[in-house]
């Protein structure tokens, strides 16, 4: 018997971000909120990192983004990355104020720019958690 190869592109949920992945699931990017200093933060953490308040709550974000930066890799080993070679990998300032590191999809390279806006989309698998990823509504 085969086995399928580890992969390296999928999260692996545990109890304090199972909200985050449920949501993704349902189309929708959760971010957390601190009640304290009102500002948000991504990646998930139990804490506030700009005032280390732990009165923080799952918020849900209105998926928009604007392009920070961007890089194409062009060789990944771990799988699946080398099926998708090439494939933008991006940082983007999210509308409510954290920034985060994901892929742009739909859109050529030559097409984007540092400050575009962008919007989620989730990359889904039979079976496997529904990953964020942003794509220019002009692409």
């Amino acid at each position: 018997m085969t086995e399928a190869p580890v992969r390296f592109d999928l999260p692996e949920p545990d109890a304090f971000t199972r909200p985050y992945w449920d949501a993704a699931a349902r189309g929708q990017l959760l971010l957390r909120s601190c009640r304290a200093c009102g500002r948000a933060h991504h990646y998930p953490r139990e804490f506030c990192p700009h005032c280390w308040s732990e009165d923080v709550t799952w918020e849900r974000a209105s998926g928009d983004a604007t392009l920070y930066t961007w890089s194409v890799v062009h060789r990944n080993d771990l799988p699946p990355f080398g099926a998708r070679v090439p494939y933008v990998a991006a940082v983007v300032d999210l509308a409510e104020g954290p920034r985060m590191m994901t892929e742009i999809v739909g859109c050529e390279e030559s097409a984007l720019a540092i400050g575009m806006a962008l919007r989620v989309a989730f990359r889904r698998e039979e079976g496997k958690e529904a990953v964020p990823v942003f794509h220019p509504g002009d692409c």
